[in-house]
């Protein structure tokens, strides 16, 4: 059964440079690792590429980072497996997530994973019509209110 969170198929071909890629970027540049640390490094800004695992159980764990993806403008791929993406980055168990915030030697590579993947991915970027300008209100300052005395009335 496909999970919810995988968006695209990737290829052998695109999975390989991507393993490929993370490697490099581990040996000379900066990787998170962790499902909660990628989202931290995307949601700060700081990921330039993320690669998540399709095994990952319970999936609720990594739903929400192609979203986030998505919406910071960050590219992102699949692995089949999470062990596979856990031996790319140096690690003896399986690793659900990756950001790369310092791409390092990797960047050619990641670059042409990039390419693949956008290619790929089905991705219906949403065209906003042109909307006619509308010229913007400018601020009126609030009337002052102006005091008001009581007048006593004089007493009969």
């Amino acid at each position: 059964m496909a999970k919810s969170y995988v968006n695209f198929a990737v290829s052998g071909e695109v999975v390989a440079k991507t393993l490929e890629a993370l490697q490099l970027a581990k040996q000379s540049g900066a990787v998170r690792k962790g499902a909660n640390e990628v989202t931290k490094s995307v949601e700060r800004g700081l990921a330039t590429f993320v690669v998540l695992a399709e095994d990952v159980e319970p999936e609720e764990v990594v739903v929400h980072i192609p979203k986030l993806c998505e919406q910071k403008k960050i590219a992102y791929s699949y692995v089949p497996k999470k062990v596979d993406l856990g031996k790319a980055i140096g690690m003896n168990v399986p690793c659900a997530a990756v950001a790369i915030e310092s791409q390092g030697n990797a960047a050619a590579a990641i670059k042409d994973v990039v390419s693949k993947v956008t290619g790929a991915s089905h991705h219906k970027e949403e065209k906003r019509e042109a909307e006619p300008a509308m010229p913007k209100e400018e601020k009126k300052p609030a009337p002052k209110k102006e005091k008001v005395q009581a007048v006593q009335k004089p007493t009969a």
